[in-house]
């Protein structure tokens, strides 16, 4: 009797745990990184290092709430600007003229699509009309996940519309991403799957983030991030932001 027990329940947990939909395990995650003190959130500032074949590089990234981000790459004494995006424009820094550059056409749109997603795309998948859907469960570095696939707004790459498909792996027990994937649309790494894992996740300000991040392919080589410190609605120089006219 006890062992029909004891499968009867492992099968009860089975079952609900199968029967979570997608928006549910969403919901879960949102609460689980602060709920609704993120609505307190107007600004990130991200100080890390990364490790690029055991030399760190120290980055500051700041990311608003408008839409409004940017990369600053300490580097041999100079200061370089990447990924940025004022609102309207989105820009870099060359390395080698070391002088601002606008994005391409391409890319400034695309930057304009994503400026809403706000801290991430699956916290707010509703509100800007992505689709959301569990695809199973899967393993991520032994671990039990969920896996969910988010339809967003198309990405434009060389004038044509192409899909923009992320899928996340949620851990079961913490609620929260440890792997996000997607298919690289453009470049040289173009067909390929990037991959960005999350770990060493730390409450700031009653808001949950990660303070370890790895970009790289599936199956590749990847570049680990080091938070070293992470301030909520600190004072930034807005005009970091801005695309400064030659």
């Amino acid at each position: 009797m006890k062992k029909i027990f004891l499968v009867g329940a492992l099968s009860l947990i089975s079952f609900f745990s199968m029967s979570q939909t997608a928006e549910e395990i969403a919901n879960n995650y949102y609460q689980a990184i602060g709920g609704a003190k993120w609505e307190a959130v107007k600004s990130i500032l991200m100080t890390a290092n990364v490790d690029a074949g055991g030399m760190k590089i120290p980055l500051e990234i700041a990311q608003m709430k408008d839409g409004r981000m940017y990369t600053k790459i300490n580097f041999q004494g100079q200061e370089i600007i990447q990924g940025a995006f004022d609102g309207k424009t989105s820009w870099s820094t060359n390395f080698m003229t070391q002088k601002a550059e606008k994005s391409t056409s391409d890319d400034n749109e695309n930057a304009m699509r994503a400026s809403k997603e706000f801290p991430d795309a699956l916290v707010c998948y509703k509100k800007l009309g992505y689709t959301l859907t569990l695809e199973g469960e899967e393993k991520v570095d032994g671990v039990a996940c969920h896996k969910l696939k988010l339809v967003k707004k198309t990405l434009l790459v060389e004038g044509k519309e192409v899909p923009n498909i992320e899928y996340y792996y949620i851990d079961k027990d913490s609620n929260v991403p440890l792997l996000k994937e997607s298919e690289i649309s453009s470049g040289e790494m173009k067909g390929q799957i990037g991959q960005s894992k999350f770990s060493d996740y730390q409450e700031v300000n009653g808001v949950i983030i990660p303070f370890s991040i790895s970009q790289g392919l599936k199956d590749g080589e990847s570049q680990a991030i080091s938070f070293e410190k992470v301030l909520i609605n600190a004072s930034i120089d807005e005009k970091t932001f801005v695309y400064p006219e030659q």
